[in-house]
């Protein structure tokens, strides 16, 4: 009988939020919050799946190499990553009974799904890797293949942070150029407040308005300018295509230069030596300010809960995730319990968190 227990974090996007999927750099933190699969190999040819966090469980039937797993769900995680890993080579032929666990907030943009996904195809890779899997230990390669099984198989709209960012863990500045970048940064901050609205968002409708808004743009101008470039215009240059795109599009275009540019400002922030913990919570606020009026993701009740915050001693904050809902985060390295209460008589539910660390196979 074989034992295994797999750990993933939950991450907060410090800067560049609705960036990856342009190929443009974001700046990641992976927090203390986790879910966490433990389990033991089983005689059954089932891979038996206990959800009590949901009230829930999964029965997967061990098939044959050639045999691959039908959807029945919209986002049908447990399988998808099954079928990626066989198809990139790796037999699954352990049954198994294991639980699913996890503290990070569910669709409230702290990546659980994506992190879920991360400890899957670990989980797996560790039941069955007999063999010597070629992506055993290549903690981008697992990171890829979960983004596989969770985007790229049900043709949904988001890109690769999530999946890097809780892989890898701790503070990383990733370019989305291939090959992908990945440079790990300070990590020596204070605490966060994690700040869940409660509020419900439908996060494939605001990823689909967002990137085919600002991708519809960055077409309709190259067609006449075809020297346009995502990645190097500056933001007065916008004004020479007024005539060209909708309010709309220029909106989430503006709004897609000024987070590339605020991420680059805080890259070089993190790199120098003394590191200026205010000035990087006056970022964030700066940040915010350009999603909720540019890409106009933020919500009322999350506006109040930044506000809240920040006048109880946060140096600032953003939205966190997608948007439309969801959740928030403040930068409280001090005054970090008042600043939790301020948030929680907003109506949020707080969560004290750190930076934490990637895949942990305990």
């Amino acid at each position: 009988m074989k034992k295994i227990s797999v750990s993933v974090p939950g991450r907060i996007c410090l800067f560049g939020e609705h960036q990856d999927y342009l190929k443009l750099p974001v700046i990641t933190a992976a927090i203390n919050l986790r879910v966490k699969i433990t389990g033991q190999t089983n005689d059954k040819k089932l891979m038996h799946l206990h959800l009590p966090d949901i009230q829930s469980e999964e029965i997967l039937p061990i098939l044959q190499e050639n045999k691959f797993y039908n959807y029945e769900l919209e986002r049908d995680y447990f399988k998808s990553v099954a079928n990626v890993l066989k198809r990139s080579g790796l037999n699954i032929k352990n049954g198994c009974d294991c639980t699913v666990r996890g503290n990070i907030p569910i669709n409230s943009g702290t990546s659980s799904s994506s992190a879920l996904n991360v400890a899957w195809v670990k989980f797996l890779i560790e039941l069955n890797n007999e063999n010597g899997f070629q992506f055993a230990e290549k903690i981008n390669q697992i990171a890829y293949l979960a983004y596989l099984a969770e985007v790229e198989e049900f043709g949904e709209p988001g890109g690769m942070m999530d999946h890097y960012a809780t892989a890898i863990g701790g503070v990383l500045f990733i370019d989305f150029i291939q090959p992908i970048k990945i440079k790990e940064l300070n990590r020596n901050l204070g605490d966060f407040i994690l700040g869940d609205s409660m509020e419900p968002k439908d996060t494939k409708e605001i990823l689909h308005r967002v990137k085919f808004g600002v991708l519809e743009a960055v077409n309709i101008i190259k067609s006449s300018d075809p020297r346009f470039n995502l990645k190097t215009t500056k933001i007065d240059n916008l004004k020479d295509y007024d005539k060209l795109i909708s309010s709309d599009q220029k909106d989430v275009l503006m709004g897609a230069i000024y987070n590339r540019d605020f991420t680059q400002e805080a890259k070089k922030s993190f790199e120098q030596n003394n590191f200026d913990h205010k000035k990087f919570g006056q970022l964030l606020t700066e940040h915010q300010k350009v999603l909720a009026n540019k890409l106009k993701i933020s919500t009322k009740k999350i506006d109040l809960m930044l506000k809240n915050a920040i006048d109880a001693g946060a140096f600032g904050g953003k939205i966190n995730g997608s948007g439309g809902g969801g959740c928030m985060f403040v930068y409280a390295p001090e005054n970090t319990k008042k600043v939790a209460q301020a948030i929680e008589a907003a109506g949020g539910k707080a969560y004290i968190v750190k930076v934490d660390d990637g895949i942990k196979v305990h």
